[in-house]
């Protein structure tokens, strides 16, 4: 099988077993896990924050960081398509008891437009606008890379209204890959931000979230209270850090999937959008088929894919998909929409 499911897929290689294999370990609960420590140093460096907490999930880290901002009952701005709204079931309302003020972003980033429009100050009527979530890359709009200087905009709009922002940076280095920057320069306009290691880093489990000590510290509580206070984790950090530190090189990534796109819009009934990273969403209602059943085609191809939608389906490239994978997934396609 050809998995283009998901990035979340990989599986760690020699370096990160020997990584596991040789962590050393101790309670990170108290604190006491070495590799847990070093790899939370490295990842807040890396992203121009004072410290880092290392989570189970990305879901997770973002919920934290929802709690950690907000107080009960205040407004939380987001895209209308971003992750924390669609897809990690309704934590925001269940987790931290915060509404949501949905906008139609420019490209899955509200703009500072929409910010103060979106903002509502608190008084007697109303709650106030606790936080700002922003997504990059953008999964649902199709693993868009939003630059820096437009993130840096909207991050300036609610910071004047004195609204923290939060950065679901899952993808983060994609990001930072295909805009040819330094991730800082994304990071460095939020006021804390989730990446994961185990997308297009590779690693096997868990993800990072960054910002001041003061919001760590107090996040750290939260993961406890959210249940995701582990033990001799450095098991599973330590492929995290060797993700970190010898990163996938995840512009073959993107250049994949632009190969992938390239193929899949040149077949009859299938139509693409240019993939700006390593995901790639694909309308098959040219097909006659519905969703289902192109994907159950695609299986018996050979080809994995995931539904993304009515009428479309994802495929995203990662570190376990070489290009003759890539060729092969377009013969599978072909052979299946025949």
């Amino acid at each position: 099988m050809i998995d283009l499911r998901s990035d979340t897929v990989t599986t760690p290689d020699e370096a990160m077993r020997t990584a596991s294999a040789e962590a050393a370990v101790g309670d990170d609960v108290y604190g006491e896990d070495p590799t847990v420590n070093k790899l939370e140093a490295r990842a807040a460096e890396l992203v121009g924050k004072e410290a880092a907490l290392y989570v189970p999930t990305g879901t997770m880290g973002n919920q934290i960081a929802i709690r950690e901002h907000t107080e009960r009952g205040q407004e939380l701005i987001a895209d209308r398509e971003s992750h924390v709204v669609k897809w990690e079931l309704g934590g925001i309302a269940q987790h931290a008891n915060v509404q949501v003020r949905m906008v139609d972003g420019e490209r899955g980033l509200p703009t500072p437009e929409q910010v103060d429009a979106g903002y509502v100050a608190e008084d007697l009527h109303r709650p106030g606008t606790g936080l700002l979530c922003l997504e990059n890359t953008h999964n649902a709009r199709g693993g868009l890379a939003i630059d820096p200087e437009r993130v840096a905009a909207t991050a300036t709009a609610a910071h004047a209204h004195g609204v923290p922002v939060h950065l679901d940076g899952a993808r983060v280095f994609n990001a930072a890959t295909a805009l040819e920057v330094d991730v800082t320069d994304i990071t460095e306009h939020v006021d804390s931000v989730m990446f994961c290691l185990s997308k297009g880093l590779g690693a096997p489990v868990g993800s990072i979230l960054a910002g001041s000590e003061d919001f760590i510290e107090g996040a750290r509580r939260t993961r406890k209270l959210f249940g995701g206070g582990m033990r001799q984790v450095g098991i599973i950090a330590g492929p995290g850090l060797e993700a970190l530190e010898n990163q996938t090189d995840l512009a073959t990534d993107h250049e994949n999937a632009r190969e992938l796109a390239d193929g899949l819009a040149d077949i009859a009934g299938l139509t693409v959008d240019t993939p700006e990273t390593n995901i790639v969403v694909i309308d098959v209602a040219g097909t006659g088929f519905d969703v289902d059943t192109v994907l159950e085609r695609l299986r018996g191809e050979g080809v994995l894919a995931t539904p993304f939608g009515p009428t479309t389906i994802r495929c995203c490239t990662h570190r376990d998909v070489s290009r003759d994978d890539i060729t092969a997934a377009l013969e599978g396609v072909r052979r299946a929409l025949e």
